[in-house]
């Protein structure tokens, strides 16, 4: 799994190096029917995946930019194996000459994910891990920071866009924490997690490429992660899954206790 986990970096790299950055701050973005953002770099990026993934493990590869009944019917019809791919999370940023977006891929098997890299092309950061094997940044083993703070001092990464109308008020006016942040990007959010750079996270529902690469650098760099009305992440639908997360056991029970009275 570690060969493999390694060629996807590269592969990883090389197709936000030919389809990526080249079109930074150079292309138009459209509307999508759901009023999301695209672009062509989105499409080639997918693309390129599609093309290059398969000679990695030879599975499906499932996409954003798919329709929806093409995604449904991959994640039924391939549970042995199936590549999860957002070809640029955060294209609102992307399209804007923001530099938060990051290109996430996951390799799945029944519903779980294997091994998964996240990269940000702006910063040259790969996260990456590999299940039960650890997390990784550019080589560096996650988390770089270790210590354990308390709920007050921490740094809350939050999107208040799909939280009840309750929590998302509760959360953004007495929220327990010392200070809250939101980039736009979700995959990246998991990662900064993972290396300390945050503390906590919420957020009230992803899609499976916002989460199927950034939950497993979560877990294996020692983060704790639940959902908003149960315990266990796993059981929540899997297109809107709900997500409650800490880097340490001890931050993640304060917060989850914290989410559970507020919802």
């Amino acid at each position: 799994m570690l060969a493999q986990l390694q060629r996807l970096r590269e592969v990883v790299r090389d197709v936000a190096a030919a389809e990526v950055m080249p079109r930074y701050q150079k292309v138009v973005a459209e509307k999508k029917h759901d009023g999301s953002l695209f672009t062509e770099a989105d499409l080639a990026t997918q693309q390129a995946f599609q093309r290059l993934l398969p000679g990695i493990v030879d599975c499906p590869v499932l996409g954003e930019e798919m329709t929806q009944a093409e995604q449904e019917a991959l994640w039924h019809d391939h549970p042995a194996g199936l590549w999860v791919v957002d070809p640029i999370d955060g294209t609102t940023n992307f399209a804007h000459g923001l530099p938060y977006f990051a290109l996430s891929i996951a390799l799945m098997r029944e519903g779980r994910p294997q091994f998964g890299v996240v990269y940000v092309p702006v910063l040259d950061e790969c996260f990456s891990a590999a299940a039960g094997q650890g997390a990784w940044l550019n080589g560096e083993r996650l988390p770089l920071v270790a210590d354990d703070k308390a709920l007050a001092d921490a740094v809350a990464s939050i999107e208040t866009k799909w939280l009840s109308g309750h929590l998302a008020a509760r959360v953004v006016t007495v929220g327990p924490f010392h200070n809250h942040r939101n980039f736009g990007a979700s995959t990246i959010d998991w990662c900064w997690l993972a290396a300390g750079r945050t503390d906590v996270m919420l957020h009230g529902g992803q899609k499976l490429w916002d989460y199927a690469a950034g939950v497993l650098i979560l877990l294996e760099s020692g983060g704790v992660v639940g959902a908003i009305h149960q315990p266990d992440f796993w059981l929540e639908n899997a297109w809107q899954r709900s997500v409650v997360a800490a880097r340490t056991p001890a931050l993640y029970e304060a917060w989850r206790n914290w989410v559970r009275n507020n919802r």
